[in-house]
């Protein structure tokens, strides 16, 4: 196997145990009872997409579903591990930042609290643009033409989803969070 395959391998493994904190809460969320909910299909598209590119990404590792790797895309490649994994593990911070307000649905629970510190403090979706982050460094990493197209898909579902959470969000909150939206980019620092 390469030798890059099996450091993505590796992370995609060390993050999965990592993340079983954060899936645990998501799924306490299932049974309590919401202040807000809706009923929309981005409550589980972008979630299923972000499955299938994890597999699309496990398979790559495996060279299934990508390109003949190639001496001189070599760079790319590492770019890509180093982006894969730093943003991974960012993205675990995010979760972990959200504590109990973490949860795998768009919802407002009824003690449900404006978070603004950590990734928080600088953009307001920091878990949605690593999932982008983490798709493309896995692309590069993995030559993977099965998650480019998955990716393609997901990302305009993730940044609707993140669009319906700031409606909920300043509905929720009210002028806290239009002042916090005026400190923070929506997916990047600085913009929007």
């Amino acid at each position: 196997m390469d030798p890059l395959n099996i450091i993505v391998l590796l992370n995609v493994i060390a993050s999965f145990g990592a993340n079983l904190s954060g899936a645990k809460r998501g799924l306490k969320s299932k049974v309590m009872v919401a202040k807000e909910k809706p009923k929309t299909y981005l409550q589980k598209l972008p979630l299923v997409l972000s499955a299938f590119t994890l597999i699309a990404l496990i398979l790559g590792t495996f060279k299934v579903g990508t390109f003949e790797y190639v001496e001189n895309l070599s760079p790319l490649r590492y770019s890509g591990v180093t982006i894969y994994i730093i943003f991974s593990w960012i993205q675990i911070w995010a979760f972990k930042t959200l504590g109990e307000n973490y949860s795998q649905d768009i919802l407002i629970k009824k003690d449900h609290q404006l978070i603004t510190k950590g990734p928080f403090k600088i953009i307001r979706h920091p878990q949605y643009l690593c999932q982008i982050l983490i798709d493309l460094g896995g692309i590069a990493a993995t030559m993977s033409y099965l998650l480019f197209a998955l990716t393609i898909i997901e990302i305009p579902f993730i940044i609707m989803r993140a669009s319906v959470e700031e409606k909920m969000m300043k509905k929720h909150f009210g002028g806290s969070f239009v002042d916090y939206k005026k400190k923070t980019g929506f997916l990047f620092p600085f913009i929007g």
